[in-house]
Order: structure tokens, then C-alpha cells, then sequence
């Protein structure tokens, strides 16, 4: 078995494993070695398709100008000391389905690799994908019994780029000038914020009228429905897997960069023992803090309204686990 004891490994040698091998999960292994972020420890059931995918990016480091070794396996001791572990697996979306209809099956996996991987790196940040999001990222809290800091979803980056790339299309303007903020769950109650949207600046409330505002907001909350349904057998990965990276390299550079992601509420915006996406100050402890914002009394209303329908996801999750 091919092991990092006999690759060559750069002087920098932080390592992210990324449990689950699929589109999203392959995806990520490229971003961050091709971004030259760490080292890569590809975990997967199927044996034989983790190592068949490292090879193939290992193949293409030297097209690809990076030093990062990425490793296939089918066994979590290759992921000791991981400082990032990020869950994927689980079962994607398909036409018709919505991210809760994945709960019964992607909890039982959340759960059983969380339990797993927290035993070779009891000391790594963990960022969980899997949909639906909010209720497996607190799934995965609870199994690993870590400080809330160190366990975060990757929501918020995901819909606030859809949301700005939407606004960039509309506008027809460079999206490298539209900033554009999600909050919520998730899911088809995420609430996006046109007040604090803009292009150069700007904020769109002031360069669309209402209308197109809430035909963009539509289009964002059903952003990854609308992928699935094109593609038919699957759904995103290249956005997700970039939504990702970006907070690896957050955590792993330090930057404390202010980027939404789905944090554990203790009372911020009203709410508590729930993990939502909010903005956050993501460096490299973790969710340093959450930011809280002033909303007005329709945004909170449907902040509080998307918590709801999490925190009955998770009844749903706990009675599915326990049956």
C-alpha cells in the first residue's frame, strides 16, 4: 500500500483528509493541492477508487506546478494528525429529492465517520459538506464531542457565491465587484440579504428593482436544485469543492477572513443550539467568532423561520439514528 512514508512531502507539511471520494471530495483534493494548501489524504469505502483518483492528480502535479502529495485509501489510520478533516460522504441529490430527503442515510454516515476519523486526529478542525448541511454538521458535533470552534458546515460561502454570481449575470458586471450575503440554513429558507449585497460598493437594493432582487433570491435558495435537475444523475461539486477550499485556506493561512459558514448559535440573533449559517471570523482555530448583524424584523423573522425547519430536521435525524 502506497503510504505517505514513501512520498515526497513538502517542507510545509499540513495535511487535510477529506472523507468521501466522490465528485465533491475529488474536486477538493485538486483545489487544495493544485492552491498548494497541503497535503491530501483521500479517504473512500470503495476500494481502489480513492487510489485510482490520487494517482490521477498526482499525475498532473507537474502540469499543475504544485509540490502536494495526494494519497488514496480505505483505511482512516492514513489520516492520523490530519489538521483538517473534511466529511463529504454521503449520498448526493437526485432529480426530485431535496436536501432533507437525504437525512436517514447521511446521518448513520456522518456519524459513523465522524467516530472514526476523530480517532486518528482528535485535534483537527472539521468541516462538514454532506446535506443537508446544518443537521449533519450538528450530527457530527455531538459525535465528536468537540469545542464548537473547531466544527463548522460549509453553507454560507457556497450560497453567497451563488447569489453573487446571479447578481453579476444580472447586471452584466465583473463578479470580482459583487459581494453578495446568505445566511440560514441550507436550504430552500436560506435567507439572502440584499441590503448588504453590492456591486462596487453599492448596495443592489439601489441597482435593481424589487422584482429581479426576489427573482435572484429565488434562483439562489434553489441554486443547487437547479443543477441537479440539468444534470439529472448528480449534482454540484465545482462550486462546493471551491467553497470549501476557500475556508481550508482561511483556517490554514491564518487570515481570519470574515466569510459565512454554518457556526454553532449560542444565543446570536436570538438563537441557540443550532448550527446556522452566519457570518464568521474563520482563522486558524477555528470559528473565531460569529459576527452578528442588525437585521431588520422580516430578515430575523425568516432567519428564525430556516431555524426551525433545522432544528426539526434534527429531531428527525436523532429518532431516525435511534430507530
Amino acid at each position: 500500500m502506497t503510504s505517505f512514508a514513501n512520498l515526497p512531502i513538502a517542507c510545509n507539511d499540513h495535511r487535510v483528509s477529506i472523507i468521501g471520494g466522490g465528485h465533491v471530495g475529488s474536486t477538493l483534493a485538486h483545489r487544495i493541492a493544485q492552491n498548494n494548501l497541503a497535503n491530501v489524504v483521500l479517504v473512500d469505502i470503495v476500494e481502489g477508487m480513492p487510489q485510482g483518483i490520487a494517482l490521477d492528480l498526482m499525475q498532473a502535479q507537474g502540469m499543475d506546478r504544485h509540490n502536494r502529495t495526494i494519497l488514496g485509501s480505505n483505511d482512516y489510520a492514513d489520516t492520523a494528525g490530519s489538521d483538517i478533516v473534511v466529511i463529504t460522504a454521503g449520498i448526493p441529490r437526485k432529480p426530485g429529492m431535496n436536501r432533507d430527503d437525504l437525512i436517514k442515510i447521511n446521518a448513520k454516515i456522518v456519524v459513523e465517520v465522524a467516530q472514526k476519523a476523530i480517532a486518528y486526529s482528535p485535534d483537527a478542525l472539521y468541516i462538514i459538506v454532506t446535506n443537508p448541511l446544518d443537521v449533519m454538521t450538528y450530527l457530527a458535533w455531538q459525535t465528536l464531542g468537540l469545542p464548537t470552534s473547531r466544527v463548522m458546515g460549509m453553507a454560507g460561502v457556497l450560497d453567497s457565491a451563488r447569489f453573487q454570481t446571479f447578481i453579476a449575470m444580472e447586471l452584466g458586471v465583473s463578479v470580482a465587484d459583487v459581494r453578495a450575503l446568505v445566511l440560514g440554513g441550507h436550504g430552500d429558507l436560506m435567507v439572502p440579504l440584499p441590503r448588504h449585497s453590492t456591486v462596487g460598493g453599492i448596495p443592489i437594493t439601489e441597482l435593481m428593482d424589487d422584482e429581479t432582487i426576489e427573482r435572484l433570491i429565488e434562483r439562489t435558495r434553489n441554486g443547487g436544485a437547479e443543477i441537479v435537475n440539468l444534470m439529472k444523475t448528480g449534482g454540484a461539486y465545482s462550486a462546493p469543492a471551491s467553497a470549501t477550499s476557500l475556508m481550508v485556506e482561511a483556517i490554514l493561512h491564518n487570515q481570519s477572513r470574515l466569510v459565512p459558514a454554518s457556526a454553532y448559535l449560542q444565543g446570536e440573533y436570538g438563537l441557540d443550539d443550532i448550527f446556522m449559517g452566519v457570518p464568521t471570523l474563520l482563522g486558524c482555530r477555528g470559528i473565531e467568532k460569529v459576527v452578528e448583524l442588525k437585521l431588520l424584523d422580516t430578515e430575523r423573522a425568516a432567519l428564525h423561520t430556516s431555524a426551525e425547519s433545522v432544528r426539526a430536521n434534527i429531531k428527525r435525524a436523532w429518532e431516525m439514528l435511534g430507530s
